[in-house]
């Protein structure tokens, strides 16, 4: 653990005996915050402001035993439990539950969203039975060709991610599986069918796509061509999956074409805006900066660069990202600043923000990503949860920005540092967010959004992601050897058989999440598409070896006797391999482990 400035101070006052009255300490830190909390702020006070209550936190800070963290992992249960019980029955089928008024209301599509948002968190939580039930009750009851208006963004994270989670851990479920899983099965075909209904909203003349789309009449012709810079980048991850998994290309296809045509959109100095027209191609909204509405663009250049191992995606970030730095970073805080002056436009920190410092732990930057960390933090101290919008300079809520629906950046970044540092602090932030969680948002059906921080008022909703994410990366930040991890305590063994005849190694570690936390495995993707090119192979062997036997049977002159073939190649010809060839390294050689995959050529 560091030994902070302030520990080793206690340290050195006890060895000498020395007594410092919590009082007297608290008045002398009081006298501290005064002195950057009045009057005449500056941009720098906040940074104070956080560094004192880190090196407090610090200070304080303890190593957790794993009879505790075990104790707080069966806190998480129940509080899962609680919110899960209340929404399937008070809610269900509605798409989320109203805690307040324990019934449900239909936000985003109308087909039961926290049950699917929650399927994978069941088999996280150990529960393969209810797993297994609800996967089962989705089948039977979920239907896309109905007339309502979708986000395409929502829905693509929220259930088409959903759906592909669960598929892909169906196997370690334990449910039956068809041949071929993970190539096929029912769950991968409703995740298919629910992107196919997203696809019409692509059809525009650059690529980018619409926000919202009609699941059954497709793009309204009124519909708004502007959309959140969010909107039109955030579908590499599952759009690849469905493409790899399928062998249909058409899904990766038009992802990638959006996140080419958005790239070519970037300003002179190398920043995007928050909303464009995405026919226009012209920046409605010219603030710049990494939280609401740009957020999971960036997450998932990094991600889809780490999960399909394209280094197109990992520079179009790396570009990116040096903008960012030279623009919108200051004292570790990331402000909103125009797109094209690089001035600031917002001296503010949004709680959606909180995602970059698991993202950028991700990259290896960890002290750039620590001491971010610590400014969020100390938000979180500040109000028992990250309010919507804090402003830096005053060191307090915006207003009408002031509510936490139990948002879980905050919780994702801690569980990627603690994976990354083994620093208990971050612990320690789990154990915080759990405590206020449950002080704050619990009701007799459910958890409730926060709707004030500053008096804990509730809000009547209960967003699908705090069982999809919030109670997700909490538990998994206090169970470091979980089977997402590379562990195998959930499950019989840290991997599983796959593809045809087993071949493929599977949930050997190395899942990546999407911005809705739902893992997704890469050597499925690997494993789908080595058999969809086997495939392809055989079928054009075959189409080949069809052609050359109705050309042998071809009628032919018996005084023409067949013309010797030359060994030498005429110029600029390139020698053909035979119909038929064994490939260097046998298809059953091919293995993936702990996420690294060994191709043909390595």
């Amino acid at each position: 653990m560091r030994t902070s400035f302030t520990s080793r101070f206690l340290t050195a006052a006890q060895q000498r005996q020395e007594v410092i009255r919590a009082p007297v300490f608290h008045s002398f830190i009081g006298a501290l915050f005064s002195s950057v909390s009045l009057r005449g702020l500056s941009m720098r006070a906040p940074g104070c402001v956080a560094l004192l209550v880190w090196l407090l936190n610090d200070a304080a800070a303890r190593q957790f035993t794993e009879e505790e963290m075990s104790g707080i992992r069966q806190r998480i249960k129940s509080m899962f439990y609680h919110a899960y019980n209340s929404y399937l029955d008070n809610a269900f089928p509605y798409d989320e539950l109203r805690p307040l008024t324990c019934d449900g209301q239909d936000t985003w599509g109308s087909f039961s969203l926290t049950l699917i948002d929650a399927l994978d968190t069941l088999l996280v939580l150990g529960n393969r039975t209810e797993f297994e039930r609800v996967a089962s009750l989705l089948q039977d009851t979920v239907d896309f060709d109905i007339d309502v208006n979708a986000s395409v963004f929502e829905t693509n994270i929220r259930v088409v991610g959903g759906l592909l989670s669960a598929h892909l851990l169906a196997g370690r479920a334990g449910m039956e599986l068809e041949s071929g899983w993970p190539c096929s099965g029912p769950l991968l075909r409703m995740a298919e069918d629910a992107a196919r209904k997203l696809l019409p909203a692509f059809q525009t003349p650059t690529g980018m796509p619409y926000g919202t789309v009609n699941l059954l009449h497709g793009v309204s012709p009124t519909e708004t061509p502007v959309t959140c810079t969010a909107g039109v980048g955030t579908f590499i991850l599952e759009f690849a999956t469905l493409s790899r998994l399928t062998g249909d290309a058409t899904f990766e296809n038009v992802a990638r074409r959006a996140l080419r045509a958005l790239w070519k959109t970037r300003s002179d100095i190398g920043l995007v805006g928050n909303h464009i027209d995405i026919v226009s191609k012209k920046w409605v909204a010219q603030d710049a900066g990494i939280g609401a509405g740009v957020d999971s663009y960036f997450e998932y250049l990094v991600k889809g660069a780490i999960m399909l191992q394209d280094e197109e995606l990992l520079n179009m970030f790396l570009e990116y990202d040096r903008a960012i730095q030279n623009y919108t970073r200051f004292d570790d805080w990331y402000l909103w600043v125009h797109m094209h002056k690089g001035t600031v436009s917002m001296p503010v920190f949004q709680s959606l923000e909180a995602f970059w410092p698991g993202l950028q732990s991700l990259l290896g930057n960890l002290d750039s990503a620590v001491r971010t960390f610590q400014n969020y933090y100390s938000v979180w101290r500040q109000f028992g949860g990250l309010p919507e919008f804090y402003s830096i300079p005053q060191g307090y809520t915006v207003d009408k920005r002031e509510g936490y629906p139990l948002r879980p950046e905050l919780i994702e970044s801690a569980m990627y540092l603690f994976r990354a540092t083994g620093d208990h602090t971050y612990l320690q932030l789990g154990l915080d967010a759990l405590e206020s969680i449950e002080r704050i948002a619990k009701t007799p059906c459910g958890y409730a959004s926060v709707k004030d921080l500053r008096d804990h008022q509730l809000d009547n909703r209960m967003e699908s992601f705090f069982l999809a994410e919030t109670i997700k990366y909490l538990y998994l930040l206090f169970d470091p050897t979980h089977f997402l991890h590379g562990g195998g305590t959930e499950g019989d063994g840290s991997w599983e058989e796959g593809g045809e005849g087993g071949q493929c190694v599977l949930g050997a570690g190395g899942f990546i999440f999407n911005t809705e936390a739902h893992p997704l495995d890469p050597a499925a993707l690997y494993c789908c598409s080595r058999h969809t090119q086997d495939r392809r192979e055989l079928r054009d062997i075959l189409i080949n070896l069809s052609q050359h036997d109705r050309q042998s049977k071809q009628p032919t002159k018996e005084t023409e006797g067949p013309a010797p073939e030359s060994i030498a190649l005429k110029p600029g010809e390139k020698k053909t391999p035979p119909p038929l060839s064994c490939p260097v390294q046998p298809f059953s050689a091919r293995l993936s482990i702990l996420g690294q995959v060994f191709s043909d050529n390595t």
